[in-house]
């Protein structure tokens, strides 16, 4: 009879004994699994903004060959002059209006497509973009404004100056081929596509105010993504990018660079 019962009290005892093993195991996997966590997160967040940064160094090396006079190509608009405007090499890049080349009968088209197709694009914005035919980047070619990504610098398409009474306005600028030589020119950035639909702006341009009193002032279409750990990427003219979480107040990035007019 004792026999019987010190058996049953030293299973009991193991049966214990596992479930607390199990427990300690859990509590171990539980205590790993939140500390690698993060640095798998911080891991596929640095590909992502290592991923954006080379979409935007592929969009600053095309603007390089758009702007030469010997490669350019086809300027479609600004085609047999000697410079030209920076919708026209946005809309080389999104293929729309008349660098249409989503088949010859579509109006729409929307990207990511079957064939991988997703131009300009931030791989942490994944939502779809549709790109329509016949209109311009400026009238709405890109959109929602919500899932755009990436925004060109405002000044490079519109300058600002002081007409003959005296008042601030904002005029179309076109772009020389040496504007590829202002290496501190800021090109193009990431973009908080919401915050400009919020605010009723088109997300393709953007540009601090610095000391505007006229279109730009009030950060009217200011909206930079901080996306990748609280900073932006922006690509530069001569090719390179730096990320900044603060890049309006960012030493020698040059936004108040105004091109010909």
């Amino acid at each position: 009879m004792n026999g019987v019962l010190e058996r049953r009290i030293r299973t009991r005892s193991l049966r214990a004994f596992s479930l607390v093993e199990m427990l300690v195991v859990i509590a171990v996997v539980a205590t790993l699994f939140g500390i690698l966590l993060p640095m798998l997160s911080g891991s596929i967040e640095r590909a992502r903004m290592f991923k954006c940064q080379m979409s935007q160094r592929t969009v600053a090396f095309d603007f390089q060959i758009f702007a030469d006079d010997q490669l350019h190509g086809d300027r479609g608009e600004d085609s047999g002059r000697s410079t030209f405007r920076i919708e026209t090499f946005q809309e080389s890049q999104y293929g729309v209006d008349e660098f249409w080349r989503w088949g010859g009968d579509q109006q729409t088209h929307e990207t990511p497509d079957s064939n991988g197709n997703d131009p300009m694009r931030c791989p942490s914005v994944r939502d779809p973009v549709t790109l329509r035919n016949n209109v311009a980047c400026s009238s709405g070619a890109v959109g929602p404004p919500q899932n755009i990504s990436f925004g060109f610098n405002s000044r490079l398409d519109r300058a600002e100056i002081v007409d003959s009474h005296g008042r601030p306005r904002a005029v179309k600028a076109r772009l020389h081929p040496s504007v590829v030589q202002e290496s501190n020119v800021p090109l193009l950035i990431d973009v908080d596509g919401q915050r400009a639909f919020m605010i009723g702006a088109n997300p393709i341009y953007t540009a601090p105010s610095l000391d505007s009193f006229g279109p730009y002032a009030g950060d009217r279409v200011w909206f930079p993504g901080l996306r990748h750990n609280g900073q932006a990427n922006a690509a530069f003219m001569d090719g390179h990018v730096a990320s900044s979480s603060t890049p309006d107040e960012e030493a020698g990035w040059r936004w108040d660079y105004q091109p010909i007019r």
